[in-house]
């Protein structure tokens, strides 16, 4: 029996709040790097000073050019444990730029040499499940046998499935494979971490995930995924002879099954995400005049633990001191 821990996700959540409190105003102005700038800057600031020594194995901006935490970026104060960490400041920048629902903040941190490097893969193939299913999938499966097993596993009949796809023309042929089994499906343009948890998320109207999205939020979900006790099956997908190139180059496996215990290694991970334009998922940033009110979900891998967390903050206070103009 051990004395009750640290809970370092109830750092994170201060991290996450402060990206999305920041990038929150450039909600549907048409700007993503501008949003996901004011974003990064609140995170790196948030990070300094937490007590970790941290490197960012999962950054993100280096597909899209954006404003960036990158990856080998140094994070915390240096003292402390070392630890691998994952961030995506705005998950859904378009979501955001074009004032869409679920873009989210997002941070996992997990030991030290645990997490999963994608190196030069920017895309993955993915199904995504809750735990009672995750001894039923394979990612090699046709879509409807996976269908049957999934329902099966839930009590359920296919037609009660609700499966999350991104919009995209790459995904035309699944689809039609998932309507002819008689599932339902949830269109997303962007957010595939979102999509990602809502699967495996106790309550949640989506059932599984399916589709080819980013590698990087492939292993940022499964720090969600291994706490929650689902699954995750994932190979990686390039989207071009360039991308696959450079994976080859790179010695990565492209034939090569990924689970969740492949893309984090360890179940003493940690997970915040703060909603920043709301929607299914988690509501977004209300501003007050006076202050704000967020939402985010904080979960700790080791106990299992899931906090739903809603926080009201205050101009008057938190600008005396804050280095980051929230208002």
């Amino acid at each position: 029996m051990e004395n009750p821990q640290h809970n370092l996700a109830m750092d994170l959540v201060r991290v996450t709040e402060a990206a999305a409190l920041a990038s929150g105003r450039w909600l549907g102005k048409g700007d993503k790097n501008a949003g996901d700038k004011a974003a990064v800057d609140a995170m790196r600031l948030s990070f300094s000073i937490l007590d970790i020594d941290g490197t960012i194995i999962i950054g993100e901006g280096e597909k899209d050019k954006a404003p960036m935490l990158y990856n080998g970026e140094k994070v915390g104060s240096g003292k402390g444990v070392k630890v691998d960490v994952a961030v995506d400041p705005v998950e859904g920048t378009n979501l955001l730029a074009y004032g869409r629902p679920n873009a989210i903040s997002v941070v996992g941190v997990a030991p030290s040499g645990t997490m999963f490097d994608p190196g030069p893969s920017f895309y993955m193939q993915k199904l995504v499940v809750p735990h009672e299913a995750r001894n039923v999938i394979d990612l090699d499966a046709p879509v409807d046998d996976n269908l049957k097993k999934i329902a099966s596993a839930l009590g359920k009949d296919v037609n009660d499935l609700v499966v999350f796809v991104l919009n995209r023309p790459r995904h035309n042929e699944l689809i039609s494979q998932i309507r002819k089994s008689g599932a339902r499906i949830q269109s997303h343009s962007d957010g595939d971490v979102a999509g990602s948890l809502m699967a495996v998320e106790e309550g949640s109207e989506v059932d599984v995930m399916m589709g080819t999205g980013g590698t990087p939020e492939g292993v940022l979900s499964a720090c969600a995924i291994a706490s929650l006790g689902g699954e995750i099956l994932a190979r990686l997908d390039p989207q071009g002879s360039e991308e696959k190139t450079a994976i080859e180059r790179a010695g990565l496996d492209l034939n090569q099954v990924l689970n969740v215990s492949s893309l984090v290694n360890s179940e003493d991970v940690f997970f915040a995400a703060t909603g920043i334009s709301g929607g299914t998922f988690l509501s977004g940033v209300r501003y007050t005049g006076s202050g704000a009110t967020t939402h985010s979900l904080v979960i700790r891998g080791k106990t299992g633990t899931v906090r739903n967390i809603k926080s009201r903050h205050n101009w008057e206070k938190l600008m005396q001191f804050s280095a980051v103009k929230y208002d």
